[in-house]
C-alpha cells in the first residue's frame, strides 16, 4: 500500500495534467497567484492539517479501502477526497481484473452507470439557464407522444396489461422528469409487466438512436399516474433526448463541448478509445461456486464500448475515472464554477439540491432523512439518515459501486471507483463515509 505523502503526490501530479485545459481560442489555468493561493478551490494537492482533516485519522480511510480488498470483499477500489477545494487524499488499491493482476491506479477508468444523471442534470439545466425550457412545462411541448401516454393498472389472466388515461389534470412535467415522478417505468425491477415490455420492446438499446428510444418509450404504459409517486424510472434517457432536440446537438457532443473540455474531463465519454481500453476495470462478482471468491464477468472488459453509440443513455452510459469525476462534483460545490470556469449560476445548483418531492411522493421514497433533487438525492435530514454525513448533502451512485457525494456544510466532496456486484457496495459506501468524518477534526 502506498503511503498516504505519496498518494497525495501522486494526485497533485495527476490533477496538475489536468489544469490547464485548452477550448477553442481560449486557455483557463488554475494556477493561481500566491497571494490568492490560500483562497483558491483548485483541487490543488494539499495537506489535511491546512483543511482541518487529521492525517492519522485519515489513515483510517486508506486502511479500510485496503481492507475491503485484503478480505476479497472487492477487486479495486479508487477513492478522493477533497475539503475547502483542496485534494487531501487520492488512493489505488487491488486489480483491475483479478484474472489478469493488472493494478488499479488513479486514472483507472470505470463504467459509472447511474452517476451519468447529475451529469444530464447539469446538461438540462444549462438549457434551462439559456431559456430553452421551464421546469413545470409539459413533456408533450416538446415530445407530442407523451400527450397519449396509458397508465398501468394491473395485469388481465393472458397476461396482457390493464391500462388506464392519464387523469385529468395531471401532465407530465420536465421537473417530473428530473425528480422520478412521471411515473415512467426501467429496467430494474424484472417481474414487473412495464419491465418486461421495456426489454421485449428493446425501449433503452444504445444501437438505436435517441429518437428510436422516444418512439418505443411511448408505446409502453406508465408504471402509476404522473406525480402519484417517486419512482426510479428511464426518465433521464428521456432527458438525455431532450438535451439533444433543444441544443441541437448530439448528446455526446454536448456533454463533451459544455461540460467535459471546460472542466478537463479528459476521460469521460459514452465510449473507451482503444488505445485506453488496457484501464477500463472489469466487473466483479462474487462466485458462489468458489466459496464467494471474486471473479471477473463476462459483461467487464468484454463488453467494452470503444465507439460511440447511436443511442448514448443519459441514464447510465457514461465510462470516467476518480479524478475526472471530482472535477464535476467540485464544480457543484462551488456552486456552478471550477477554476474560472462557470457552467451554472449558484441559484440554479441551489434549485438542483433542494428536496423537490411533495409530502405524498416523499413518503415513497422510502430512503429515511432524504429527499429528491434534481437528477440526485438529497439529504434532508442527517441524523434522520442514520449516516455521518451533513444536513444539505446530496449525492448518487452507479449500479456497479461507483459512488460520490457532496456535503456543502463541511465544504467536501468524495468520490469513490469500483466496478462489482454484490452486497459490498453497500458495506464500502457506507464504510468510506464513517471514514472521512470521524477525520475532520477542524474548520
Amino acid at each position: 500500500m502506498q503511503s498516504s505523502l505519496t498518494r497525495w503526490r501522486v494526485g497533485f501530479f495527476v490533477l496538475a495534467l489536468f489544469t490547464v485545459v485548452v477550448v477553442g481560442t481560449t486557455t483557463f489555468q488554475s494556477a493561481p497567484a500566491a497571494a490568492e493561493a490560500e483562497l483558491a478551490r483548485d483541487l490543488e494537492a494539499t495537506s489535511p492539517e491546512a483543511v482541518g482533516i487529521s492525517s492519522e485519522r485519515l489513515q483510517r480511510l486508506d486502511d479500510g479501502m485496503q481492507a475491503m480488498v485484503d478480505d476479497g470483499k472487492l477487486a479495486g477500489i479508487v477513492t478522493m477526497l477533497a475539503r475547502h477545494g483542496k485534494v487531501v487524499h487520492t488512493d489505488s488499491v487491488g486489480t483491475l481484473d483479478v484474472g489478469t493482476g493488472d493494478a488499479v491506479e488513479l486514472d483507472s477508468i470505470f463504467r459509472i452507470f447511474s452517476m451519468t444523471k447529475p451529469v444530464v442534470g447539469v446538461a438540462m439545466m444549462m438549457l434551462h439557464e439559456e431559456g430553452k425550457f421551464q421546469l413545470n412545462d409539459p413533456v408533450a411541448k416538446y415530445i407530442p407522444g407523451f400527450a397519449n401516454l396509458k397508465v398501468y393498472t394491473g395485469d388481465n389472466p393472458s397476461g396482457t396489461m390493464q391500462v388506464e388515461d392519464i387523469e385529468r389534470g395531471r401532465r407530465i412535467t420536465i421537473r417530473d422528469l428530473m425528480k422520478h415522478t412521471a411515473g415512467l417505468g426501467y429496467v430494474l425491477n424484472p417481474r414487473h409487466s412495464v419491465t418486461k415490455a421495456f426489454q421485449a420492446n428493446g425501449v433503452l438499446d444504445p444501437n438505436a438512436s435517441l429518437q428510436t428510444m422516444i418512439d418505443k418509450i411511448v408505446q409502453v404504459p406508465l408504471i402509476a399516474q404522473p406525480q402519484a409517486m417517486w419512482a426510479y424510472s428511464s426518465s433521464v434517457d428521456v432527458q438525455g433526448y431532450l438535451v439533444e432536440h433543444l441544443s441541437g446537438q448530439p448528446l455526446g457532443d454536448f456533454l463533451q463541448e459544455r461540460i467535459f473540455a471546460p472542466l478537463g474531463m479528459v476521460d469521460t465519454a459514452f465510449y473507451v478509445p482503444s488505445d485506453k481500453a488496457q484501464r477500463v476495470a472489469a466487473m466483479h462478482s462474487p462466485d458462489r461456486g468458489n466459496g464467494g471468491a471474486l471473479s471477473a464477468s463476462s459483461t467487464g472488459r468484454g463488453a467494452l464500448r470503444t465507439t460511440p453509440p447511436a443511442g448514448p443513455s443519459g441514464g447510465g452510459g457514461l465510462y470516467g475515472t476518480a479524478p475526472d469525476y471530482i472535477r464535476f462534483a467540485q464544480m457543484l460545490l462551488n456552486g456552478g464554477e471550477l477554476n474560472g470556469v462557470r457552467l451554472l449560476s449558484p441559484r440554479t445548483i441551489e434549485m438542483m439540491r433542494s428536496n423537490h418531492l411533495t409530502d405524498g411522493q416523499q413518503a415513497t421514497y422510502r430512503r429515511p432523512g432524504q429527499g429528491w433533487g434534481l437528477n440526485f438525492s438529497v439529504v434532508t435530514d442527517g441524523a434522520a439518515s442514520g449516516e455521518s454525513w451533513s444536513t444539505g448533502s446530496y449525492y448518487w451512485v452507479g449500479i456497479a459501486g461507483t459512488w460520490f457525494w457532496v456535503d456543502p456544510e463541511q465544504d467536501l466532496t468524495f468520490v469513490g471507483m469500483i466496478q462489482h456486484s454484490g452486497g459490498a457496495i453497500g458495506e464500502v459506501q457506507q464504510l468510506s463515509r464513517s471514514l472521512v468524518y470521524q477525520a475532520i477534526v477542524g474548520d
